[in-house]
């Protein structure tokens, strides 16, 4: 039975073991739609990483039990007065959230356009899945209803 030490051990006659962990990112699709094995469908990679963050973001402080600090609370916004806020504090409050909350994503790039006429927040956020280094772009529209 042969054994391979590592070059701290003093075996120096073997090649040392070395690894490289990549991990894969999987998450279940939240529409439930089915397979036709009846089985529901999953999300992988980048996908999975764009729910993740679109959920965070939507997700209100408080919303999630033992964790009041998580979320990006972005519905808030809709519900302050105009001058309270601006495009820069929707994107820091965008950029901190995923920092904080989604180490699977690293923020490129987030515009911000606010519509104050029809109550309306529009945003485009550019990140980068770490493990690929697959860039993909999220798209999510906040409206105030009457």
């Amino acid at each position: 039975m042969s054994r391979v030490f590592s070059q701290e051990d003093g075996n120096l006659q073997s090649r040392p073991i070395s690894t490289s962990r990549t991990r894969d990112y999987k998450d279940i699709d939240l529409t439930f739609n089915k397979k036709t094995t009846g089985d529901i469908f999953k999300k992988t990679e980048a996908a999975a990483v764009k729910q993740a963050i679109k959920n965070l973001l939507l997700t209100n402080k408080t919303e999630k039990p033992f964790q009041p600090y998580f979320g990006g609370n972005l519905n808030s916004f809709l519900f302050n007065l105009d001058t309270e806020f601006d495009e820069d504090d929707i994107r820091d409050t965008i950029e901190n959230a995923i920092y904080n909350f989604e180490p699977r994503a690293l923020v490129q790039k987030v515009q911000v356009n606010l519509s104050s006429d029809y109550n309306q927040v529009r945003i485009l956020i550019e990140f980068q899945v770490i493990s690929t280094k697959e860039t993909d772009t999220l798209n999510v529209s906040l409206t105030r209803l009457r």
